[in-house]
């Protein structure tokens, strides 16, 4: 996933389009996706509903915060006693800063896409917001 950010906001991804442009649900929903281990493409509630994706990855992020954080606060104790090097240890000290970093900018970005996901379900009408497959029931 690249680091490079649009200038809608430090934390919207460039990958994504703006809100209210062409295709710009679609480009949220295949990054939101593209956050989420490859096993949840299968998942048609998650694929449909790019709200619904978005919780999903926002939850799975927070999960990734936690395992990064956890990663980081114990490596200088455990890593020792497994035979690893000082140099190693604050080669991996650099690692996990470094992820963090990066998965709070994801989050970030997460943030951002929920939230204009959101208002543009507010502003859709109750027949629009319908999964394709109840509506074409009717």
């Amino acid at each position: 996933m690249s680091q490079t950010y649009s200038p809608i906001s430090a934390d919207w991804p460039y990958q994504v389009n703006p809100p209210g442009t062409p295709d710009w649900e679609r480009t949220a929903a295949r990054w939101l996706r593209d956050l989420l281990p490859a096993r949840y493409a299968g998942y048609s509630t998650l694929t449909r509903h790019p709200v619904l994706l978005a919780r999903h990855a926002r939850l799975q992020l927070q999960n990734e915060i936690r395992a990064v954080r956890a990663a980081l606060q114990t490596c200088r104790t455990e890593l020792p006693a497994l035979g690893f090097s000082e140099t190693m240890i604050e080669s991996t000290v650099k690692l996990y800063a470094t992820e963090l970093a990066q998965l709070n900018r994801l989050a970030g970005g997460v943030r951002l896409i929920t939230d204009a996901l959101m208002k543009e379900a507010r502003r859709a009408p109750a027949v629009a917001r319908r999964p394709a497959a109840v509506a074409a029931r009717r």
